[in-house]
């Protein structure tokens, strides 16, 4: 079923909400809408939504229509074809399992400190997802950055972020004039953008005078020069040097890839929890029973490898509460999605996740929150091309596992110190729109330091 558009849905795309998606969605497999004069092909289930992520000859990532202007035209992102696919290959050692299992002491130092202030609220209830976000904003930026960048300009890029954030409506204004999102986006990401070339210069001066790998920007750093090395040894061309303009725009891309995606991950997997008791009765008795010898060891990969069912949980909350709803891209030529209909070059065309991640095919009772379909007696491992939540085709998401192992190992984590409830409200269960998915109610809860031992209901 193919729907006519409706010309200039202006009110409903600056003002979005879930349940006008989710009617569009219901519409039809195929629908559109014209906003800005801009024509707008809307794919709502699985099967389309993976032909336009895996048609790289006809589509290219968009994003939204803002982000052109502030990630700029010359980030990798918006590359295609050979090109990207060159470049992403001499990104993917960064997120490999060794330099994973390298991140985590990185990221472990930043949830104590966080824990730390969440129980000198003591037990004070607060609208924890705006604590969620600065976690997963400054654990980001040191596992990037490593100590390079000041605390204080730390603490700036996470507010500067926040209008970024609030540009990236799938239809905005299209022209950057003073005043609108779109312009304050830019002044934020020129601020962000030269803090992070600033980080690269301290970073360069360390590591060509023999310093150590103690962050993301180390070992690309390290590795640049290795394969240099490597290639004037053996006679071979000598590889891409990347600049600092390329190394800071790419970390860009990290963040803008993970902030608000795993802010939002990180809220549901929370409030999912407290909401349900039994499950975060067994999350706390895995992690007591994997550190029986050693209540107290390091967060190591070993570790979160050997978490099972919390890597179940978080598969779970991904997909009952995906954060990204949608993924923009554009046609750079006529795209012949069936056999009775092509959509127009330079039309924006988006992939859904939503519906493939509430099929009751491959999820029976979708909106149950239930990890034990992702264990050995459910059927959802059965159906990967469902699980979209990364994205899918040559565009995936380069950062899958990091975003899995950062919410894994902050709830690991905090299973050690803190126990926590949720506060529900009527709003608790109703998806609002920041960039992401959050609870409306903004996710009400308390935490307190853990006194049961063994964990009890």
């Amino acid at each position: 079923m193919f729907k006519v558009p409706l010309i200039g849905s202006l009110m409903d795309s600056m003002k979005p909400t879930f349940d006008k998606y989710n009617s569009k969605w219901k519409s039809g497999n195929l629908s559109c809408v014209s906003v800005f004069n801009r024509f707008i092909v809307i794919a709502s289930n699985c099967e389309f939504s993976r032909k336009i992520l895996n048609s790289p000859s006809f589509v290219q990532p968009a994003v939204v229509d803002s982000m052109r202007y502030i990630l700029t035209d010359d980030n990798w992102v918006f590359m295609d074809g050979k090109q990207h696919v060159e470049y992403r290959k001499g990104l993917k050692f960064l997120f490999q399992r060794n330099a994973l299992g390298g991140y985590l002491p990185i990221m472990d130092k930043c949830y104590q400190a966080f824990f730390d202030e969440w129980l000198s609220h003591e037990g004070k209830v607060r609208r924890y997802q705006w604590d969620f976000r600065e976690l997963n904003m400054q654990s980001s930026l040191r596992v990037f950055l490593g100590d390079f960048m000041p605390k204080s300009v730390a603490k700036r890029c996470s507010e500067e972020y926040f209008n970024i954030t609030a540009a990236l409506e799938l239809v905005n204004f299209p022209y950057p004039l003073p005043g609108t999102k779109i312009h304050r986006a830019m002044k934020s990401r020129q601020y962000i953008y030269d803090a992070f070339i600033e980080s690269i210069k301290d970073a360069r001066i360390r590591i060509d005078n023999g310093g150590e790998a103690t962050c993301l920007l180390d070992n690309w750093l390290i590795a640049m020069k290795e394969n240099e090395k490597e290639c004037l040894e053996k006679g071979k061309p000598a590889p891409h040097a990347f600049t600092n303009r390329e190394i800071a725009l790419t970390i860009l891309t990290f963040l803008f890839a993970s902030q608000d995606a795993t802010s939002s991950a990180l809220t549901w997997t929370f409030q999912l929890l407290a909401d349900h008791p039994d499950v975060l009765k067994r999350v706390y008795d895995e992690q007591d029973r994997l550190r029986a010898n050693d209540p107290n060891q390091p967060l190591t990969l070993e570790l979160m490898e050997k978490s099972v069912y919390l890597r179940q949980v978080v598969k779970e909350a991904l997909r009952l509460r995906p954060p990204v709803l949608m993924v923009p891209y554009q046609t750079h030529k006529d795209f012949p999605i069936t056999d009775t209909y092509t959509v127009p070059a330079n039309s924006m065309i988006i992939p859904t996740t939503y519906p493939a991640l509430h099929d009751p095919v491959a999820y029976p009772n979708p909106e149950s929150f239930d990890p034990d379909r992702w264990g050995p007696e459910g059927i959802a491992e059965n159906y990967p091309k469902n699980f979209m939540v990364f994205g899918n085709g040559p565009h995936l998401c380069i950062g899958k596992e990091y975003a899995i192992l950062h919410v894994m190992s902050t709830i690991a984590q905090a299973t050690r110190r803190l126990e926590f409830k949720h506060y529900p409200t009527q709003d608790s269960n109703t998806i609002w729109l920041f960039a992401t998915t959050y609870p409306k109610d903004e996710c009400s809860m308390s935490f307190h330091p853990r006194t049961k031992f063994p964990y009890t209901i």
